[in-house]
């Protein structure tokens, strides 16, 4: 059974990352033996709300893969963006949460971006990262050591 996979950001700005990261699993010998990535994107046209769809597929994946960048994306009606509601919806069920922050020069983030990095480095240890070979890095390792930790890989 694969462990599923939910890549969280702004879309438009790390489109690029999003794509990458996916590709990257998949493409991956030994993580797409155990691994498969959402992201929402890739979803059809529904009869559904945004928010209930990808609210619902935090719930149904076990591990959380946060990417701030510097927009804090649209904000719901209580002034919270996607990104920060799939990051407390993660915290809140429990689920394993592996945080990778764009760049290294905070200033240039949006205030509400800021805010969201400081409350993940509060919680957890989280990574920069400035290219998507870097990104990729990372999250190999980050997931390998999950395999490990869970008795999934074995050496």
């Amino acid at each position: 059974m694969t462990v599923a996979i939910f890549v969280s950001s702004v879309q438009k700005e790390l489109a690029e990352e999003r794509r990458a990261l996916k590709e990257f699993i998949e493409g991956d010998a030994l993580l797409r033996r155990f691994f498969t990535v959402f992201l929402f994107e890739d979803l059809p046209a529904a009869d559904a709300r945004a928010d209930a769809v990808y609210l619902n597929q935090v719930d149904r994946a076990e591990i959380y893969v946060g990417i701030f960048g510097l927009q804090y994306g649209f904000e719901d009606a209580h002034g919270l963006s996607p990104t920060e509601r799939e990051f407390d919806r993660a915290t809140q069920h429990g689920k394993r949460r592996l945080i990778f922050v764009k760049g290294t020069d905070d200033r240039t983030r949006h205030p509400k971006m800021q805010a969201l990095v400081r409350k993940a480095g509060e919680q957890l240890i989280r990574r920069r990262f400035g290219s998507v070979p870097e990104l990729t890095a990372a999250v190999y390792a980050s997931l390998v050591e999950h395999l490990e930790r869970t008795g999934r890989l074995r050496t």
